[in-house]
């Protein structure tokens, strides 16, 4: 098929449009789709370069399987191996194929673009590149939430605006936009153009509370309106009696959040006259009720982190659940913040958080790369800025390569210390000559002075 009439379909849908003239095409595309790890191995770059391209040509063909594997084979690669080389000039072209799969394609198409697209923006790290992605692909990602169509299909579009935003957003109106977007499926409400209010299904909930706080962690460093908060926050504790355990948790880690956030704080001294021009009124009331909700939020917590099981329990979950709602109660009445670390090369690098921001980022990047986090936080500049990573080089390498990385760490740092000692003696010997400012009337004097090193090894 050519060029011109891969143009013509470019997102075309599903199976349906398949014509006879696609399947000699279907075999040779497919099988080429697992290629890039093999070349990967050869280490060729123009190798890598002609896979990239066989799937940038497989997601213009007709057949909806045929983009399917493409993409699928994409979003492997993405999580595989750093690819910041291969796409920073063609990621506008993935980006509008993508963006094509999620409008017109089936289901699985969507949700296989949607996460290809998160894991472009990582790739492609903060920057104007990761500024139009998001730009590019908020409007489809939007209408998918607004649409409520299939479960699956909102989640991923939820973890890719989650990504996209995070990566991308330069300001706090744009985060804002997708925090609300966020916010209309997991708080939706009728309007005048809404007829029943829908409620999210529990899988759907929990997904787009996970991600409105990952994406909350962003906004410490902005000045936040207190008052308008006590409406979120109030109804995030209703979700903490929910039936699912799931939601229950994303709603704790989320109040969790917005305890570090100080978003419940309100100062008594902040009662000043407001609008009404009755002292104290309105920011007097709402320091109290937000009081009230910190108890309320703190019992709930307690209740939660001493739950019995019950028969039928998920023992696995009710330990995540009762071990999370005891780190925010600790927080709540305590302060004290949580802490993990993890390995991420041998012994030397260690990934360390110790705060609720830090934690929800590191939770939602392990999950949304998956397998392919461990590869990311070594080798990625993004992660490592992220989570202030100091990558040791030599632990990448294989065992005998490190032995010549180490080999000639150890001599730049003896080449070092001894041209330094070399200076100092040096220096010693003629400091006084350096003292005097007129430089020509010291040549003289200096070119019968007989200089010499205390350092042997100096002489020779």
């Amino acid at each position: 098929m050519g060029k011109s009439k891969k143009s013509k379909v470019r997102g075309g849908g599903g199976d349906d449009l398949l014509d006879s003239s696609d399947a000699d095409s279907v075999g040779s595309s497919s099988t080429a789709l697992s290629d890039l790890s093999i070349s990967y191995a050869t280490e060729n770059v123009n190798s890598h370069e002609f896979v990239l391209d066989k799937y940038i040509d497989a997601l213009y063909e007709k057949r909806g399987s045929t983009r399917e594997a493409a993409l699928a084979s994409l979003v492997d690669a993405f999580e595989s191996f750093m690819l910041g080389g291969l796409v920073e000039n063609k990621y506008a072209t993935l980006l509008s194929l993508f963006n094509t799969s999620i409008k017109k394609g089936s289901t699985k198409e969507a949700c296989l673009a949607s996460r290809a697209i998160g894991l472009l923006s990582i790739t492609l790290g903060a920057g104007s590149s990761s500024h139009e992605t998001m730009v590019e692909s908020h409007p489809q990602l939007s209408k998918v939430l607004q649409t409520w169509s299939d479960a699956s299909k909102m989640i991923s579009a939820l973890d890719c605006l989650a990504v996209v935003t995070f990566v991308g957003a330069t300001d706090l109106a744009e985060t804002e936009v997708s925090l609300k977007a966020m916010w209309d499926v997991i708080h939706p409400k009728s309007g005048s153009n809404v007829g029943t209010v829908r409620k999210p299904r529990p899988p759907v909930l929990a997904a787009a509370l996970s991600a409105w706080t990952f994406l909350l962690t962003t906004i410490g460093s902005w000045r936040i309106n207190t008052d308008s908060w006590k409406e979120p926050i109030a109804f995030l504790s209703t979700l903490l009696g929910a039936e699912d355990r799931a939601v229950r948790m994303a709603a704790g880690e989320a109040l969790a959040l917005c305890f570090e956030l100080n978003l419940l704080d309100i100062s008594p001294s902040e009662d000043a006259d407001d609008d009404t021009g009755v002292p104290g009124s309105s920011k007097g009331k709402l320091f109290l009720d937000m009081q009230a909700l910190k108890a309320k939020i703190a019992g709930l917590a307690s209740n939660l982190s001493a739950e019995a099981g019950g028969k039928g329990a998920d023992k696995k979950n009710l330990s995540d659940q009762r071990d999370l709602f005891q780190r925010i109660l600790d927080f709540v009445k305590y302060g004290e913040c949580p802490e993990e670390s993890m390995k991420i090369a041998g012994k030397r690098d260690v990934l360390r958080v110790a705060s609720w921001s830090e934690l929800i980022q590191l939770n939602f990047f392990k999950r949304f790369l998956g397998r392919g986090f461990l590869k990311h936080v070594q080798d990625n500049g993004l992660l490592q800025d992220i989570f202030n990573i100091k990558a040791d080089k030599a632990e990448t390498l294989s065992s005998n390569d490190k032995k010549i990385f180490r080999s000639g760490e150890e001599k730049g740092r003896a080449l070092k210390l001894n041209k330094d000692r070399r200076l100092a003696q040096d220096g010693g010997s003629i400091l006084f000559l350096l003292v005097l400012k007129d430089y020509n009337s010291v040549g003289p004097f200096l070119d019968h002075l007989p200089l010499q090193s205390t350092n042997p090894q100096v002489d020779r």
